[in-house]
């Protein structure tokens, strides 16, 4: 084998793939055919169970720093324009407010990172460095995917070079982080389903050096990063992270179209330049499947939501570090046949379950938008009359967009074959959190008594943690892992108030941080549930191991 994992795609779903193979030492091959990151304004949030992920593997203060900066206001508004006061104001806490909330927090309910607003056109070069610093990762931009071949032994894939060369390498795994129009999906023969083209925009990137400092603050809505004008163009302007660059979106035919929407929008004259117009269609759709053998998609190439609720890039990073860590523990050896296998069962439903959230907020958004007329902004009864109507409407559908903080948190694994399932489960709610430690579960965040959140104590490994000060010791649980030569740390937190918080004396936990099993004595079936948590299903049959 040239490397052991091959990835197609250097969008922030493919680089952290990369980034989370290459901390363990697995050699991969990183491919892209840009020859550098694009200027373009795609995502612009890594929403709050994103950056918990980005903290665990050390970059959560970097992405910080190169995002938007840490005392802006987040409001969401519904405009005329923005020289005047707004329709309808949506409150949402710059991220040092966000910050100041989580630490007040004693329970389970809150994140332990705040949102982060960073364009992707940041993220990615800053991804890129990161994964370029691993001396495992082989990343090549500026090479396009041809085709790959797959055996009972790896996958050989073939590319074009920068210099029209035929490239050819050869992995155990292949997988295609290779966006909407996924080639590697299509040569699978695997079918996206849902709603295509529900809406054509066009998306536009400006940059105005002077805008955010004028934005009027008597009148007008003042400072935010989202501006919705109340018009029938659908036409939305998005703050991006240098507060100095700014996404238009709107159904008119062209760039000159997006030019005068743009000034319609503002409302006063500012010197601006436009430097990207392109259309893009809104789409709610899932594959049919994320796998083929040894070939495995990630990221838009098998879900593609509206950016309403901001659930696209998140749920690719989401598949990035779930996929990452089941790849390297098959590679090392330890890993049974059901750990890759769990990367479809779970995520798909994943997938599933925010294409619907993307759905209830567009559906929302849609429901306001669709009361809007020519003469809204009028100065007549008519047009009156349809402005209140339209705010009316939009004070609650316009908010389904910016309440996901369930979808982002509160997604468990079901019927996972690494996890110890138990039948029934709480309901996975959309716009609310309701923290839990039922198998399948995020471990929720909690601060402990010395001020230092739980994650921060929490290897990269198998964790048996364990609660209070009569908790069982997991002597046991070491031995059951150390058999099978899997990872495995034992974590104390002797504090009843803790323990008290989880409702459980003992929880084990796979690398992610996802619940396998709780309970308040180390369980009878043990050895069978270390078994399946790595793979190897209810019956162990232990790995043949690589020489050491």
């Amino acid at each position: 084998m040239n490397t052991e994992v091959i990835i197609v795609g250097a969008g922030p779903v493919g680089l952290t793939l990369a980034i989370n193979l290459g901390r363990q030492n697995i050699r991969c091959i990183l491919f892209e055919r840009h020859p550098k990151p694009q200027f373009l304004p795609k995502m612009e949030r890594c929403n709050a169970r994103s950056m918990e992920m980005f903290r665990r593997i050390g970059l959560s203060d970097k992405i910080r720093a190169a995002g938007l900066r840490s005392d802006c206001p987040m409001d969401v508004f519904i405009v005329e324009d923005l020289t005047k006061p707004p329709l309808l104001t949506e409150k949402h806490p710059s991220i040092d407010e966000f910050t100041k909330r989580i630490r007040a927090i004693e329970d389970l309910s809150s994140p332990l990172e705040p949102y982060q607003l960073i364009s992707q056109y940041t993220l990615e070069p800053l991804l890129k460095e990161v994964a370029e610093s691993l001396p495992s990762v082989d990343v090549r931009f500026g090479h396009t995917f041809d085709e790959f071949e797959q055996d009972d032994e790896g996958v050989t894939v073939h590319c074009t070079g920068p210099d029209g060369s035929r490239v050819t390498e050869r992995a155990a795994y292949l997988v295609g982080c290779d966006g909407g129009t996924s080639p590697i999906r299509k040569q699978l023969g695997i079918r996206l389903r849902g709603e295509g083209g529900i809406l054509t925009l066009q998306q536009a990137l400006f940059y105005c050096e002077e805008l955010y400092d004028k934005l009027p603050r008597g009148d007008g809505p003042g400072r935010g990063r989202h501006y919705h004008r109340a018009d029938t163009e659908h036409t939305f302007l998005l703050m991006q992270d240098s507060t100095k660059h700014w996404s238009l979106h709107a159904t008119v035919p062209d760039a000159e179209s997006m030019k005068r929407k743009f000034e319609e929008v503002v409302g006063f004259p500012v010197k601006y330049e436009m430097l990207s117009c392109a259309p893009w269609k809104q789409n709610l759709l899932l594959a049919d499947r994320y796998r083929e053998k040894r070939v495995f998609l990630a990221g838009d190439s098998v879900h593609l939501v509206i950016p309403t609720g901001g659930l696209g890039m998140n749920t690719g990073v989401g598949d990035a570090f779930d996929l990452a860590w089941k790849l390297a523990a098959t590679l090392k050896g330890w890993g049974g046949p059901e750990l890759l296998d769990s990367y479809e069962i779970e995520r798909r439903q994943v997938g599933d379950r925010n294409v619907g959230a993307s759905r209830f907020a567009n559906v929302g958004r849609h429901k306001w938008r669709a009361l809007s007329a020519a003469n809204i902004f009028e100065d007549t009864p008519e047009g009156h009359a349809v402005k209140a109507t339209l705010i009316a409407s939009a004070d609650s559908e316009q908010r389904k967009g910016n309440r996901m903080i369930g979808a982002e948190l509160g997604y468990r694994y079901v019927d996972s074959p690494c996890i110890d399932n138990i039948p029934g489960g709480p309901e996975h709610r959309i716009g609310e959190y309701n923290p839990t430690t039922w198998p399948g579960a995020r471990l929720p965040h909690c601060w402990l008594d010395d001020g230092t959140p739980m994650q921060d104590h929490l290897p990269e490994t198998y964790v048996l943690l364990r609660l209070g000060r009569k908790a069982a010791s997991g002597s046991a649980v070491a031995q059951a892992y150390a058999a099978i030569k899997a990872p495995f740390q034992e974590v104390s937190i002797p504090s009843d108030r803790i323990r008290d918080l989880y409702q459980s004396d003992l929880i084990l936990m796979r690398p992610d941080l996802h619940i396998v099993w709780r309970g308040n004595a180390v369980p009878d079936n043990l050895t069978e549930i270390v078994s399946l948590s790595t793979g190897h299903g209810r019956g162990l049959e232990r790995p043949e191991l690589p020489a050491q």
